[in-house]
């Protein structure tokens, strides 16, 4: 019987774990339920659709990806000063915010985009705009369940 693969179009349930390479977990779902994606609806990375695809059900395979083909390298221009103006009008105004925290933005032409607080000061924030795991190697593990 031959076991259906992972397409660009799948359905698939899984198990799959983001870690770095000195072993700490970012996602880990192998310690709880398996995880659904369909491929191509923008709910995983492109580049961790691209290592699942061929994949037969049932396999497992860990693969390290470097910076450059996982989240990027990270791009120096997108650490950049926010007004504080603009901070208050994208957040809670009775949320204190501390450095390595994720804070949302309203995108001018809709949606959202987020930010890493590095430093707050009377002037403004700044925000680190890039992946938190741009510039870093990973590994992904994944064990695909099955595929529809």
């Amino acid at each position: 019987m031959i076991k259906p693969i992972v397409k660009k179009d799948s359905f698939l349930t899984l198990h799959y774990r983001i870690g770095l390479p000195e072993g700490a977990d970012i996602v880990n779902t192998f310690t709880d339920k398996p995880a659904t994606l369909l491929m191509g609806g923008g709910q995983f990375a492109p580049t961790l659709e691209n290592a699942l695809l061929g994949m037969e059900e049932g396999n497992q395979q860990t693969f390290t990806l470097d910076a450059e083909v996982a989240f990027g390298v990270r791009n120096p221009e997108l650490v950049q000063k926010v007004s504080l103006q603009t901070l208050e009008a994208n957040s809670d105004p009775e949320e204190t915010y501390l450095p390595g925290d994720i804070v949302e933005f309203n995108a001018p032409e809709g949606g959202t985009y987020a930010g890493t607080l590095q430093s707050l000061d009377k002037d403004g924030a700044w925000f680190d705009f890039n992946h938190p795991l741009s510039g870093k190697t990973i590994t992904f593990e994944a064990k695909i369940i099955s595929v529809l």
